[in-house]
């Protein structure tokens, strides 16, 4: 291991040209103007992939192919590890705020350091170099890898995967036969503490239009008599929290397994800062669930949050009437135990026995994913744990995601994958905005991570 971090410290200048020859393609895949851009960086990526000893090629869609490459030197015993990163990027606008060219890399001073400024440069093209160096190094001392690999590139992560499901379809043998999948597309808690983010929540997203009557009405003439389905809406919408911020659709919380104590007491040490999060927003109180700590609110409790609230007339000056009809869009965010279609069942029970005579209910369901979480006890999160103590020192938090990972959801419904997301990128690294960056500190703390991880997979547990 000592020759193989060595090679990851001596060979660094050589990882940046690699990674800003990456980052020089504009592999804008939401763009079709950029197309050929995003066909050019998957086949840079084969290519690379190709030069490191691995078996690469293009898997073709319906829209930009997936790279899938295969290194299975260390033998049929070895674990089996399926990497997943994407090669497209998101569109660089507004573009007059980039201090240089988005894809023009640079690497310019802050105060911690050196940083890589481009786009890409942490989501997910420098994650991915990262991890592709990390194999380099133990190729380049040891004539091989320590487990079997696969690696899996995605050239529309950035623009909703619509081509995800059939290139998992098509491929489905080849990365079916991983025991686990590993994404580094992810951050850590700070610069000095990695992280591992071990649960996310899904999303179960509604919209709900009220009818009344059949046309608008004049507030003069019907007013007082006539029903008002924005009131009727704000009605039913009033009900869904109680006043400490429970959800009150019946079954709600059923399934959902409690915090413990020893989860809570180490989130609790993180130090969270929650007037600092809230005070970002012009905010200064929490308003969730009572009784949870500042951290659970937003990782391991479900939410229900209106969206959007609209109904009669939106225009300037004043229009007296009552409308027709009045619509809310609302989502769940869902934690693991919770069910997206019995919840979207008990939210459309729980406004239909509230509807007053002549109101109608119209439900328009959308996005569904159940929320993840990762088994504690499983054999790779802790050969992931062990690695990153001894790379910073310290253990890697546990962390939760309040957000979805729909790609996470896929491997486990598709592939029957679990997923482990332990990636290198900081809160303050502009990501899908202007000036994205990856500070070089984490970019090669995170490469030799990386290799250490290999090392620790390939150890019986």
């Amino acid at each position: 291991m000592h020759k193989i971090l060595d090679s990851i410290d001596a060979t660094q200048p050589a990882a940046l040209d690699r990674l800003f020859a990456f980052l020089r393609i504009p592999s804008i895949s939401a763009q079709p103007a950029h197309r050929q851009d995003c066909l050019r960086a998957a086949a840079w990526a084969r290519d690379l992939l190709a030069e490191m000893g691995f078996s690469a090629r293009l898997s073709e869609t319906s829209g930009l192919p997936g790279v899938v490459a295969t290194n299975h030197a260390a033998g049929p015993h070895a674990p089996h590890v399926l990497f997943y990163g994407h090669y497209d990027v998101q569109p660089a606008d507004p573009r007059e705020l980039w201090q240089s060219g988005p894809f023009d890399p640079q690497l310019m001073d802050s105060p911690r350091g050196k940083k890589i400024v481009a786009r890409g440069a942490v989501d997910d093209k420098g994650q991915v170099i990262s991890f592709l160096e990390a194999c380099r190094a133990h190729i380049a001392i040891n004539g091989k890898l320590p487990v079997r690999l696969t690696v899996l590139l995605e050239g529309e992560e950035e623009n909703g995967s619509p081509s995800l499901a059939e290139l998992l379809a098509k491929e489905r043998e080849t990365l079916a036969a991983a025991d686990f999948v590993y994404v580094a597309d992810t951050n850590m808690w700070d610069p000095a503490t990695p992280a591992i983010t071990a649960s996310l929540r899904g999303l179960a997203a509604v919209e709900l239009r009220i009818h009344g009557p059949s046309r608008d009405l004049h507030s003069g003439f019907f007013g007082g008599l006539a029903l008002n389905p924005i009131q009727v809406l704000v009605n039913i919408l009033g009900q869904l929290k109680d006043s400490q911020g429970r959800i009150t659709i019946p079954g709600f919380y059923d399934g959902i397994t409690p915090l413990t104590k020893a989860q809570e007491k180490a989130w609790a040490a993180l130090g969270f800062d929650t007037a600092g999060f809230l005070g970002g927003v012009g905010l200064t109180t929490p308003a969730g669930e009572a009784g949870q700590i500042p951290l659970a609110q937003i990782w391991a409790r479900p939410t229900a949050e209106i969206n959007g609230i609209y109904g009669g007339y939106q225009g300037d000056g004043s229009k007296t009437v009552i409308p027709a009809h009045a619509t809310a869009k609302l989502t769940f965010r869902l934690v693991a135990g919770q069910d997206p279609g019995k919840i979207l069942d008990a939210f459309e029970a729980f406004v239909t026995t509230r509807l007053p005579p002549d109101a109608r209910a119209e439900f328009t369901r959308g996005g569904a994913a159940p929320g993840y979480g990762l088994n504690p006890s499983a054999t790779f999160l802790r050969a992931a744990q062990a690695a990153m103590a001894e790379e910073f020192g310290k253990p890697a938090a546990l962390v939760g995601c309040g957000a979805s990972i729909p790609v996470v959801e896929a491997f486990k419904t598709q592939l029957g994958l679990d997923t482990l997301l332990a990636g290198f990128g900081l809160d303050d690294d502009c990501v899908h905005s202007p000036n994205e960056k990856f500070d070089l500190a984490c970019f090669h703390r995170g490469t030799r991570a990386h290799a250490r991880l290999l090392a620790a997979l390939a150890v019986p547990a």
